[in-house]
């Protein structure tokens, strides 16, 4: 599912509990019901940027910057200096903004380091193989198990396949941000049929990382509405998960949970800015050399899918 049902934009701050423990502001897009998030260390103010949307009207291929001038409106009014612009995976839904960001805040983007693979996988879909350049269009490229600062805090690097072959988990004490692993509680867990995508992969990251402290709050990269609730949500516990996550609560069975998602996956199609999206997100968030009548140009396979 590629647009949401929640059509309200919404903004929550989730407080620090401390030491140790970031001031987290969850934003809802509620055109791809993607959620972007600032994380913030309270003493210095210092903050991370995660998975923030460059909008994308796919019917008429127009661009608009209207969620990241909301990101930095919260910035400002709450005295925060940004100091990462952070990505999660290169989105199939949306995208990202973090080359604009860059340019308006000075601070440096970053991914996971297996964003090499995936470059690959697309540059051959669309049979470019000289487009995508993860070093040239990232600062950094993280590994699993790096560590980087946030102010004070510090911010370790969970490699989380499955959804994409380079997904990546950034924990930061009490919070981590889960990207397209889990959705609420309510709803389950994400896809994993995207090209490089695998379900078991899926499994044992979302293993890994319900095995965080009980009291972790899980930041997810997507909510799109459940029955019986018109509100959008992102945040439940490690706790609050294993006793009743949809798709993986305690008990569940690896064997069953992937049959699950598998027969779930196949009914899917694809989302409607993915093939637009991961060929600017592979660029950083950077569009295509402009040509010589002014314009920028995207390359779409056909019949591929």
């Amino acid at each position: 599912m590629s647009t949401s049902k929640l059509k309200q934009r919404v903004v929550r701050h989730s407080p620090s509990r401390g030491a140790g423990s970031p001031d987290v502001w969850g934003i809802y897009e509620p055109d791809t019901g993607s959620i972007q998030y600032i994380c913030a260390d309270p003493s210095t103010k210092k903050a991370a940027l995660i998975d923030v949307v460059w909008n994308f009207e796919p019917k008429n291929y127009r661009f608009t910057t209207e969620s990241m001038d909301q990101v930095l409106d919260i910035v400002r009014d709450n005295g925060l200096t940004v100091a990462w612009v952070l990505d999660t995976h290169p989105h199939a839904d949306h995208v990202m903004a973090s080359a604009h960001l860059k340019d308006r805040t000075g601070a440096p983007t970053a991914i996971g380091d297996r964003i090499h693979d995936i470059a690959a996988i697309w540059a051959n879909i669309y049979n470019l193989p000289d487009a995508f350049h993860p070093d040239r269009h990232f600062d950094r490229l993280l590994a699993e198990g790096e560590t980087f600062r946030i102010g004070n805090l510090d911010v370790r690097v969970m490699l989380s396949p499955g959804h994409t072959l380079g997904s990546i988990t950034y924990v930061c004490g009490d919070a981590a941000f889960t990207h397209d692993t889990l959705m609420q509680p309510d709803v389950g867990t994400s896809r994993a049929d995207f090209p490089g995508g695998e379900s078991a992969q899926l499994w044992d990251s979302i293993q890994d990382i319900l095995a965080l402290p009980a009291d972790t709050r899980l930041f997810v990269g997507h909510d799109y509405g459940a029955e019986g609730r018109d509100e959008p949500m992102w945040e439940a516990t490690v706790a609050e998960h294993k006793a009743r996550n949809q798709h993986v609560k305690d008990g569940t069975a690896r064997e069953d949970w992937i049959k699950r998602r598998d027969a779930r996956d196949a009914t899917l199609p694809l989302p409607d800015r993915i093939l637009a999206a991961l060929q600017i997100n592979l660029r950083g968030g950077r569009l295509p050399q402009v040509e010589d009548d002014g314009h920028a140009y995207l390359k779409l396979p056909v019949n591929r899918f």
